[in-house]
């Protein structure tokens, strides 16, 4: 769970993947942070795509990796679990603090972060794949 970690920490951006029932999937980058109980925590502006896709069908798939140049770099995070907005002021801002301490220039942006809501995207599933040990690695949880 080391890695996982240490990729969540240091790795900006996830690429979301949602859907609402019958429609075509989508993906979306967004940045995200972290808590110890590895809830990812994003911002997004309610009238986009994935947002309004997430109001009506809230499972949603992720991957997160840094970029790399050779196979066996290639490490990164798949994910499988539910969003949902936060709606409780105390968990807001913890994750805002959280967040604010990843991307020290969203401190500039407080008006556009206003236009925005929180979501936390709560993993059931993690697949990480590291190539570093050995191709096509992969160590899977589910988590409660």
């Amino acid at each position: 769970m080391e890695r996982v970690t240490e990729l969540l920490n240091t790795v900006a951006a996830m690429t979301l993947a949602t859907t609402k029932p019958e429609a075509t999937p989508h993906a979306a980058p967004v940045y995200f942070v972290s808590d110890e109980e590895l809830n990812l925590y994003f911002f997004s502006d309610p009238k986009s795509l994935h947002s309004q896709h997430i109001t009506q069908n809230p499972q949603v798939a992720a991957a997160i990796y840094p970029e790399c140049e050779r196979w066996r770099d290639i490490r990164g995070l798949q994910l499988h679990g539910v969003v949902n907005l936060v709606k409780s002021p105390e968990v807001w801002q913890s994750s805002w603090n959280l967040y604010q301490s990843k991307f020290p220039f969203v401190r500039a942006l407080k008006a556009a972060v206003a236009k925005n809501q929180m979501y936390v995207f709560v993993p059931r599933w993690i697949r990480l794949v590291d190539n570093s040990q050995g191709f096509g690695y992969k160590k899977e949880w589910t988590l409660p």
